[in-house]
């Protein structure tokens, strides 16, 4: 059940932003930092990305962990009211980013994906962009439990459910 009538919950709604996030601005700005330059929300790009570095063919994506289903966030939650509407929203949604991202690497694009939950530690996060646009592959940024804040994986590792220690041999 919704705690807040109907027009409150709509005019929160209304202020879901798609483009200029916090999350995304923040990656923007280590990026920056960083010594990259890129291009934002390049529209002949499939699927938009939030991010497009050109010189290094790499194109990031800024995933909010509920919008985007970030599987195991426990930000990714599924709301009680109105399922029916929410779970074919989702699935599009997902279904959507992995046909973008498909396409980018059709064109030969390297494909990031950072998730909302991701950004909190700034060192981290900073040392995982190098490490992702340098590395020349698709790659996830995602939060791991205790020693590490966040690794880069292989996407088809990701996808695949492998944990990183699993990928190490």
């Amino acid at each position: 059940m919704d705690t807040f009538p109907p027009e409150k919950r709509s005019a929160i709604m209304r202020r879901v932003r798609s483009t200029n996030t916090a999350p995304e601005k923040r990656v923007r700005s280590l990026l920056h930092k960083l010594g990259f330059r890129f291009r934002l929300h390049r529209n002949d790009l499939p699927g938009k990305p939030d991010i497009v570095l050109p010189k290094h063919h790499v194109a990031v994506f800024v995933h909010g962990c509920f919008w985007h289903r970030h599987q195991g966030c426990p930000h990714a939650t599924t709301p009680a009211s109105r399922q029916e509407y929410w779970l074919p929203k989702f699935k599009r949604t997902i279904e959507r980013d992995r046909k973008n991202q498909s396409e980018l690497r059709q064109q030969g694009w390297n494909v990031a994906v950072v998730w909302e939950c991701a950004i909190k530690d700034a060192s981290n996060l900073a040392s995982d962009l190098v490490r992702i646009i340098g590395h020349g592959e698709s790659l996830v940024c995602h939060p791991q439990p205790a020693s590490m804040a966040l690794v880069a994986d292989k996407l088809e590792d990701y996808r695949a459910g492998k944990k990183p220690e699993e990928n190490a041999s």
